[in-house]
């Protein structure tokens, strides 16, 4: 039987397995199975792969998009560009290494780019940031990164986050968990009331659909856009992956 899955910890959150397991039901695919697998350390990833050898592909979230590169036998290129893995694709024992976070963030975000979108804030500095960078890079769009932290990827801290940051980023990408369920009354401590109508709000947070930063940016009459069409677009490109693989 073959088997899919997603790794991460917790994995409370995770939409993949009743996404592809209602996906495997539509395509009367009723041998294909799509399970959580929550492990607490990176490592146990070589002992599941091992266990269970009907398993074909995984996604990869929270924490380990960066902590899974050493354990991949093959990367694709902009895998080892991004310095981040989502999909992985499993033949013989094999696993190689895929990002479907640049493809996801690429096409939910253009819709709503507008030409004044020309600098971004990225809040963040983890693995789903790396593909929004990359992203980002690609379309010309210049960007600062911000964390709670001080010292990580040249990222500045929210603290340090000024009015006139703000009205030059007119782009925000949150790339945090900060919001999600069941945490959902947090938010990255940014100054919200120097947003207005020309920013444009992004969230990879897709549990709650309206998050704290997305109501924030919705009471200065922002544009706001959750991550929930990402989600979808950055598993469909997965599912494609092993359909070849």
């Amino acid at each position: 039987m073959p088997t899919y899955g997603i790794i991460g910890y917790p994995l409370t959150h995770s939409f993949s397995p009743a996404f592809f397991n209602e996906k495997f039901r539509r395509e009367g695919l009723v041998d294909y199975s799509y399970k959580a697998f929550p492990i607490p350390d990176i490592q146990q990833l070589i002992s599941l792969v091992n266990e269970q050898p009907d398993l074909k592909g995984l996604n990869v979230t929270i924490p380990y998009k960066r902590e899974v590169l050493h354990l991949l036998q093959d990367r694709q290129e902009v895998v080892n560009m991004v310095g981040s893995c989502n999909c992985i694709s499993i033949n013989n024992g094999i696993m190689t290494g895929y990002n479907t976070d640049v493809i996801g963030f690429e096409q939910s975000l253009l819709p709503q780019l507008s030409s004044h979108h020309t600098k971004a804030l990225i809040l963040g500095t983890g693995g789903s940031a790396a593909a929004v960078r990359y992203v980002l890079a690609k379309l010309g769009i210049e960007y600062i990164s911000a964390s709670r932290n001080a010292g990580k990827s040249d990222a500045i801290t929210y603290e340090e986050i000024t009015p006139a940051i703000m009205a030059a980023c007119k782009l925000i990408i949150n790339t945090t968990p900060l919001g999600m369920f069941p945490a959902i009354m947090t938010c990255p401590a940014i100054p919200y009331e120097y947003i207005t109508s020309q920013h444009y709000l992004f969230d990879l947070v897709y549990n709650p659909i309206k998050t704290l930063f997305l109501k924030k940016g919705k009471d200065r009459n922002a544009i706001v856009k959750n991550g929930s069409e990402m989600l979808v677009i950055q598993a469909e490109e997965s599912w494609k992956i092993w359909k070849e693989n």
